[in-house]
């Protein structure tokens, strides 16, 4: 899997598990929600200083975003779509 895809994959899979909205995680971030999204498409190459933020704002450590899942496993789901507070 490739680095892009690797963050994308780990970011939605914490954010979800936390039941953070990406408007929430990005608020708490101090980043745009559709450059949050974006990373979560692959459709945007964060910088570290930006997956600092990101993972201190999900109060993990920065590796927990470089995580390989196991072969096979089933792509992170993501949260309901609607408005959340």
């Amino acid at each position: 899997m490739k680095g892009r895809a690797l963050v994308a994959w780990n970011l939605r899979r914490v954010r979800v598990a936390q039941g953070l909205s990406q408007e929430r995680l990005a608020a708490d971030a101090g980043v745009d929600r559709a450059y949050l999204g974006g990373l979560e498409r692959q459709a945007e190459n964060p910088t570290v200083d930006l997956l600092d933020k990101v993972a201190e704002a999900l109060a993990v450590p920065l590796g927990e975003l470089f995580v390989v899942p196991a072969e096979g496993a089933t792509p992170p789901v993501p949260l309901p779509g609607g408005r959340r507070r």
